[in-house]
């Protein structure tokens, strides 16, 4: 999914925290693999029918789990410590706008697994030309996983709207890139990943 398709850009005041705070990211950075891995697998039991996205699903779930072994594997060799880390409100906040009825739910969960790592392509590119050598090029090689995975999920979400006959594909895709958007320009008391500018700071710049 291309970035473009995301209405609002990173603030420049999480980028800013992020930098600072790089430690505290690469530890949450974690868990987002394991939990995109974790989303991936989830739609492959809701939707065991339908097998080209199963297996395509299948093949970014072990994705997902390699960049966690690399995240694992970078905080061992920068002497970052495994920290338990309360969620962020970033993917609940998407999820609760999710329609619980098919098969409006199922394009939904798409359209949410598109943002979310257009989202992350998007960080990833800015933290790239922030941060120095080992994360730097980290980053940038993560940046494009992310965009081929958000494509993947549009592809989907594209092909399970035509075959069920949602007519409102575009119009839902903005409706919810609207709640994206809020979520990531909305100031949070803590550093995540997909979090907000820290409270106190601007909104947006």
């Amino acid at each position: 999914m291309n970035i473009d398709a995301l209405l609002a850009p990173t603030p420049v005041a999480w980028l800013e925290a992020a930098c600072e705070q790089w430690q505290v990211l690469l530890a949450d950075h974690g868990y987002c693999e394991k939990k995109a891995a974790s989303t991936a697998l989830a739609l492959i039991f809701a939707y065991p029918e339908c097998t080209g996205q199963c297996l395509a699903l299948a093949r970014l779930a072990r994705e997902e789990l390699r960049h966690f072994e690399q995240v694992t594997r970078m905080m061992e060799r920068l002497q970052v410590p495994f920290t338990r880390l309360r969620p962020g409100r970033y993917a609940a906040g998407l999820r609760a706008a999710v329609r619980t009825h098919e098969p409006q739910r199922r394009v939904d969960l798409l359209l949410v697994g598109a943002l979310i790592e257009a989202r992350s392509c998007e960080r990833f590119r800015l933290l790239a030309k922030r941060l120095p050598a080992p994360l730097a090029g980290f980053y940038d090689d993560l940046a494009r996983a992310e965009a081929r995975h958000g494509e993947l999920y549009l592809e989907f979400a594209r092909e399970a709207a035509v075959a069920a006959g949602v007519a409102d594909y575009s119009a839902r895709l903005q409706e919810l890139a609207a709640i994206e958007a809020e979520l990531i320009i909305t100031a949070d008391e803590q550093l995540r990943f997909h979090s907000g500018p820290p409270r106190g700071s601007a909104r947006s710049a």
